[in-house]
């Protein structure tokens, strides 16, 4: 059997570099409550990221569920059942009712032309995700907002780093959430952080995440435990040393890729970049349409077989689940395209370090699975995807 290759391998930087951080923090003995290093990495990040304001969280579901505390959100908020579950778990965790709104079939992120006729007078909130780092039409999302006086809430996890027009997307919205969990492009083994717009709110935050502590008597609000510690804040001034080379091997990984599927699997689609977008390559899905020769999921097998895990992200709808699906948007009839996506999705292994060589076996294992009693590409029908 060859090596595994798996769908993601987290980034880290030389072990001896990591030392020294580890001996300062012995040395101050501040392990936790905005040390150093945390003031440190949440300015540093701030800078790299073109934002004005940034607070670091021990992960990122628990930034998720400050998010909506910070802004007070009541009753109901249309999001996306195309999505990891901690999207949708962060609004029951905090007594707020999803509701689900179909997706975009060029970007896999929430429609806007969807999200008007789910409003009700229950509505406070749109939670968006930037999926796979391909930024939402924020623009439309905002007039829908403003329109009907809603709060706009991204989860950012897969957009970190990502621009659109020389701009960074974490800035738009009434707050942007993001990961540093360890599959994600920048990592602090677990983290996350709430992108805000002020100070004020920046303060806020700040309470709320350290149980609501104004001063060691004064207790502001029902807050909970979620501060990143110094080891993960050590950790992220290091990785920042080396996002970079990360990015760009990453870009030219996904460059391959292309390559490989332009010439080999002409009939297969994959995520492509949109205009004015400088992206992270944090994901590469592909889609296996209904059609082809063999199913996504023989497909997923095949590698399997081959010591190859690839991951259906995102497979099963989150709508699908059994706390979701008994919610009257949760029908399959108002979801269509995003259950015609997560039926064909298959995102292929892309880390620095993946080399060409595995990116090729990757690609002829997809190949001579489609390969075999292939229809020609003219018998394949038409998919909500090629729409």
């Amino acid at each position: 059997m060859e090596k595994a290759i798996y769908v993601t391998s987290p980034l880290l930087p030389p072990l001896e570099e990591f030392i020294p951080y580890l001996e300062q923090i012995w040395q101050n003995k501040q392990l936790t409550n905005a040390g150093p290093f945390h003031q440190q990495l949440e300015q540093a990040l701030a800078e790299y990221l073109g934002v004005e304001h940034l607070c670091l969280f021990s992960n990122g579901t628990l930034a998720l569920l400050t998010a909506f505390q910070t802004l007070r959100i009541k009753g109901e908020v249309i999001t996306t059942p195309y999505s990891f579950v901690a999207t949708s778990h962060s609004l029951l965790w905090n007594g707020l009712t999803p509701v689900f709104a179909d997706i975009d079939p060029h970007t896999f992120n929430l429609d806007p032309n969807k999200i008007e006729e789910l409003i009700t007078p229950q509505t406070s909130a749109i939670l968006p995700v930037h999926c796979y780092g391909i930024p939402c039409d924020t623009a439309k999302i905002q007039r829908i907002a403003d329109t009907y006086g809603l709060k706009v809430i991204y989860d950012a996890a897969h957009a970190f780093g990502v621009k659109q027009n020389d701009t960074s997307i974490l800035n738009c919205g009434d707050l942007s959430v993001l990961s540093f969990h360890a599959t994600k492009v920048f990592n602090t083994f677990e983290g996350g952080a709430i992108i805000c717009p002020d100070a004020k709110t920046k303060q806020r935050i700040d309470y709320l995440k350290n149980f609501g502590f104004a001063d060691e008597t004064i207790v502001m609000a029902p807050g909970i435990n979620a501060k990143m510690n110094e080891v993960q804040a050590s950790f992220g001034l290091l990785q920042l040393n080396y996002i970079d080379k990360a990015l760009n091997d990453r870009a030219e990984i996904y460059r391959y890729y292309v390559e490989l599927l332009q010439a080999e699997l002409p009939q297969v689609d994959y995520l492509q970049v949109p205009e004015g977008v400088e992206w992270n390559y944090a994901y590469l899905p592909i889609f296996i349409r209904p059609g082809l020769a063999a199913s996504r999921d023989e497909v997923y097998q095949a590698l399997r077989n081959q010591n190859i895990f690839t991951r259906r992200y995102f497979f099963p709808l989150i709508s699908s689940f059994a706390m979701y699906r008994h919610l009257p948007s949760a029908k399959a009839d108002n979801l269509q395209v995003a259950d015609a996506v997560s039926q064909s999705v298959l995102c292929l292994p892309v880390y620095p370090g993946l080399s060409r060589e595995d990116q090729e076996r990757i690609i002829s294992v997809i190949a001579e699975q489609l390969r075999q009693a292939a229809p020609s590409l003219q018998q394949v029908e038409p998919s909500l995807l090629s729409a």
